[in-house]
């Protein structure tokens, strides 16, 4: 047993300390591409244990990977390195609201819809909802900057986080922010932490904004004859001082997965659909519906369903929500992007993605939160095929460069992780890479924390393929 193994023990009770191959196999990949196993996985339930952790780590110099639930589509939490796996989900769940404040402390446990349903109660809601919700924690949340649907009009996870209570690579225990919403006390350590992908700090706490629930939705479907005309409706409607709480779109190929995989009645000829959700005050919503009826006529729309119930509307979110397992099963392996570029470009990055398609024949499904130019080019491959999973390889890296191309950003929501690491200086340049590293150097001195994410090392590459 190596020394700071030793130490660990020390610090921790034993059950808490997995290093059974069969229990580190577990920790050693996540939503995206690879496989790292750990030396060994601790399941921390409280800060004290993770500080403890923490400085054990520091002065043996073992990179620590902090990781929630496993959703992350990025490598956010895999072990590229090695060392620990600091399981954050077996850690007591807590949803402390303080509803009077609109406000909710939470832990790192917490799944994401659990925390918005105790704020139902109260007639609230926290408003960020990835997809992933209902298994994800919000302390992976917290360190990707998840976003979701509702982000076109309420915005990222970051934008709802007001204080944090965050372990150091040292071991140390601060605070960052507050209870209040305004708090301009010295450099916004909150912001910092939040999406920096577990690089800087371990969250222990956070303390998050609510909103009062919109007291109604109405939803809108609406189907294209052409793709570009589907993104030109996206930039009319949000130039026309109407804000939908979700604006989704979904290609033929999504629809026709969708509707071989579970029947929703989606119009499966059409080209594209938009899906518009629009939430208020239900006299407004009226007047509302009837100009985006308007707008989508005059640009061409081909058909535009208004459900007449709450559970007609219902159907169509869940047919939406059946996008990414419905593509599963064209093919074995799906690569998952998230490439996001001005509204206003969003005709333009579809015709790019058609080149692509083209260009590597590669097949690809393209669906997301459009309206906030948040778009998912689905790669469906077979990662068994090593010809085909070089083609990939090179679209994916000529998806990347489209996005920065119109002046958009290598990830929306999913973050950097070990998946577009190599793409960064792409985006942010040399001197912008290098500010981030300063940053990286002065917090965590001897890179322990999630060692061998978001920056690229010497020479490496996307490799999606087993060399």
């Amino acid at each position: 047993m190596n020394s700071w193994m030793k130490k660990l023990l020390q610090v921790l009770p034993e059950k808490q300390i997995l290093t059974d191959l069969a229990d580190r196999y577990s920790y050693s990949f996540d939503a995206s591409f690879g496989e790292y196993l750990p030396e060994a996985v601790v399941q921390v339930k409280n800060n004290h244990e993770v500080a403890a952790v923490l400085r054990v780590a520091n002065v043996y110099k073992v990179p620590v990977y902090p990781r929630g639930s496993g959703t992350c589509l990025s490598g956010g939490p895999l072990p590229v390195k090695g060392g620990i796996v600091m399981d954050m989900s077996q850690w007591p769940e807590k949803i402390e609201m303080q509803p009077e404040d609109l406000i909710v402390k939470v832990s790192p446990s917490a799944r994401t819809s659990e925390i918005n349903k105790a704020a139902e109660a109260y007639g609230l809601m926290y408003a960020p909802d990835p997809s992933s919700a209902h298994v994800a924690t919000i302390g992976g949340n917290l360190a990707e900057n998840s976003g979701g649907p509702r982000g076109l009009k309420y915005g990222v996870t970051k934008d709802y986080v007001i204080g944090l209570e965050v372990v150091t690579p040292e071991g140390k225990i601060i605070k960052t922010g507050g209870q209040t919403i305004k708090n301009v006390t010295g450099y916004d350590l909150t912001k910092l932490m939040v999406g920096c992908e577990g690089t800087l700090g371990v969250i222990t706490e956070a303390t998050l904004k609510l909103i009062s629930k919109p007291p109604a939705t109405q939803t809108i479907l609406v189907s294209f004859s052409e793709v570009r005309t589907a993104g030109k409706a996206i930039s009319k409607t949000l130039t026309s001082g109407i804000l939908p709480a979700k604006m989704e779109f979904l290609d033929q190929a999504c629809i026709r997965a969708v509707e071989n995989f579970q029947p929703a009645g989606l119009p499966i000829e059409a080209e594209a659909v938009i899906i518009i959700e629009l939430d208020g005050h239900p006299e407004s919503l009226k007047v509302e519906k009837e100009l985006i009826k308007g707008i989508m006529k005059q640009i061409g729309a081909v058909d535009i369903i208004i459900p007449k119930t709450v559970e007609e509307a219902a159907g169509i979110w869940h047919a939406r929500k059946q996008v990414s397992p419905a593509i599963a099963k064209i093919k074995p392996t799906k690569v998952s992007e998230d490439a996001t570029v001005p509204r206003s470009r969003i005709p333009d990055m579809l015709d790019r993605l058609n080149e692509i398609k083209r260009k590597y024949n590669v097949e690809v499904v393209v669906f997301g939160h459009a309206g906030d130019g948040n778009l998912h080019p689905n790669i469906l491959c077979d990662k068994r095929d090593q010809e085909e999973m070089l083609r990939v390889e090179r679209a994916v890296a000529e998806l990347f460069q489209a996005a920065i191309d119109l002046g958009g950003t290598l990830s929306g929501e999913h973050g950097i992780g070990t998946m577009k690491a190599p793409f960064m200086e792409s985006e942010l340049g040399a001197a912008g890479v290098d500010m981030m590293k300063r940053i990286k150097n002065s917090w965590d001195p001897n890179h322990i924390l999630n060692t061998g994410k978001i920056f690229s090392e010497q020479g490496q590459r996307l490799v999606l393929r087993h060399d």
